[in-house]
């Protein structure tokens, strides 16, 4: 089960506000629907439980996205498509994630060492997303459509998303405090 922060909480509202200025002010990607998704993103990322949010069929948290394509168990009573569409919605959040977010910590994700060194995450976001679209039935929340803005859109969502980051970053003392005492 999947931890989430309520609604109208003050860390929710906090990325709300920074998504939407620098999306809409500072680089003019004009998509609500993407906003709305990449600050429930953030929101939801903020509890580790939800960026490491797919198992095994043994309960083992995944942390590779070459074990979420393989080994995802997301319940044995689900068709195929839906299955197949949690574990590439997921994965193409987790890359945007840390390929936006953190990217330098993509050293230490594809290390030699890692399943997933010769993951290119940036093109396995990119395709996840795609592969999510696909499978998103008509009608769905979030559509497909907005699957297939994220895919084709990928590369400009993670530059926005770090540029999110240094926006937090540059938070005066008193902001900060306030958003360290949200989190604690």
């Amino acid at each position: 089960m999947t931890a989430s922060i309520p609604r109208h909480h003050p860390l929710r509202r906090l990325f709300t506000g920074l998504v939407e200025h620098v999306f809409y002010a500072k680089i003019g990607m004009c998509d609500p629907a993407v906003v709305e998704y990449l600050s429930d993103l953030l929101t939801n990322f903020v509890h580790v439980d939800n960026i490491y949010a797919l198992r095994s069929a043994r309960g083992r948290r995944l942390e590779e996205v070459a074990e979420m394509l393989t080994e995802a168990f997301v319940g044995p009573d689900l068709p195929p498509a839906q299955r197949n569409r949690i574990v590439h919605k997921h994965i193409g959040d987790y890359t945007l994630f840390w390929t936006g977010v953190y990217p330098e910590n993509l050293r230490y994700l594809r290390a030699p060492d890692k399943k997933d060194h010769l993951i290119d995450y940036l093109a396995q976001g990119k395709r996840s997303y795609a592969i999510a679209s696909e499978l998103t039935e008509e009608g769905a929340h979030p559509p497909r459509v907005l699957f297939r803005r994220l895919s084709d859109n990928f590369e400009f969502c993670a530059y926005g998303l770090g540029l999110v980051r240094k926006g937090w970053e540059g938070l005066d003392p008193h902001s900060f405090r306030a958003t360290r005492q949200i989190l604690s």
